[in-house]
């Protein structure tokens, strides 16, 4: 059965996996019942963890290892598996249309398995980790319209049943973080950009945010490296260019990082 949408999650904390006082845990374990309620044939996630030179999916036949691609955190969080069952043939379906619509280069990387920005949020969206997942990597040393361009190569796949999910965070500047930010208090810059891509995306100005180092406010700060905003020009593309954008979820951790998370929905 077809999907009609696409979506931009921001994972945040490992600790989302455990910690019932985060916020986006709820919203994700929501997420099968309020926000898709239709159960897909199988997963392709492109997290913010996994960067290459060249688009790379991972073709794995039985299931996925899980990797702790973190550090300092708790060590139940390093005991949690999500075994999902890998998806070879969604694997060679991605390569397949990256390479048909102009992508010369598309690696398999037959071992990888699925990073935190992987397995955290479907660990908590789908606990019985019985969808086949493929994971799609992104490549920091292109710009934002590349990305979407894979995205738009890779919108058939939405009429096969696939569920196509971006992971990254909506803001990412680890070094102005503060994890201790007992008062809620939100960096002014971080608020600025944040409504910036809520009201850019819900407007449907897509172009915009392919170039969000150009006209968003504070684009650099927000994301001094790029690679967990460009899961969300992946979803956005896969979309179409006349998708309309939904917020879903949004919610604050340690001053800098948004939450915010977006739905995608095709409209032809």
């Amino acid at each position: 059965m077809a999907l009609n949408e696409t979506f931009f999650v921001s994972h945040g904390t490992p600790a989302i996996a455990v910690d019932d006082s985060l916020l986006p845990r709820h919203f994700l374990k929501s997420f099968a019942k309020k926000v898709l309620n239709q159960r897909p044939k199988a997963i392709l996630i492109i997290s913010g963890h996994w960067e290459t030179s060249e688009p790379t999916v991972n073709v794995i036949h039985g299931n996925n290892d899980t990797i702790y691609d973190f550090h300092n955190f708790p060590k139940p969080l390093y005991q949690l598996k999500y075994p999902a069952p890998g998806a070879p043939e969604l694997a060679k379906r991605v390569k397949e249309l990256l390479e048909g619509s102009g992508f010369k280069q598309v690696n398999e990387d037959k071992e990888r398995g699925l990073d935190h920005g992987a397995w955290v949020p479907l660990m908590v969206m789908y606990p019985e980790a019985d969808i086949p997942v493929c994971q799609l990597s992104i490549q920091t040393s292109q710009d934002a319209t590349h990305h979407y361009n894979v995205g738009k190569a890779l919108a058939p796949l939405k009429e096969e049943g696939v569920l196509i999910i971006g992971s990254g965070t909506a803001t990412h500047n680890l070094k102005s973080a503060r994890p201790d930010n007992k008062d809620d208090s939100v960096a002014s810059w971080a608020l600025e950009f944040d409504n910036w891509l809520k009201e850019a995306l819900i407007s449907g100005r897509f172009e915009d945010v392919n170039h969000y180092l150009e006209k968003a406010p504070y684009g650099k700060l927000a994301h001094p490296e790029p690679d967990h905003f460009y899961p969300l020009h992946i979803a956005m593309g896969a979309a179409g260019q006349y998708a309309k954008a939904e917020l879903i979820h949004s919610s604050w951790f340690a001053h800098t990082l948004s939450f915010s998370s977006f739905k995608f929905t095709s409209t032809i």
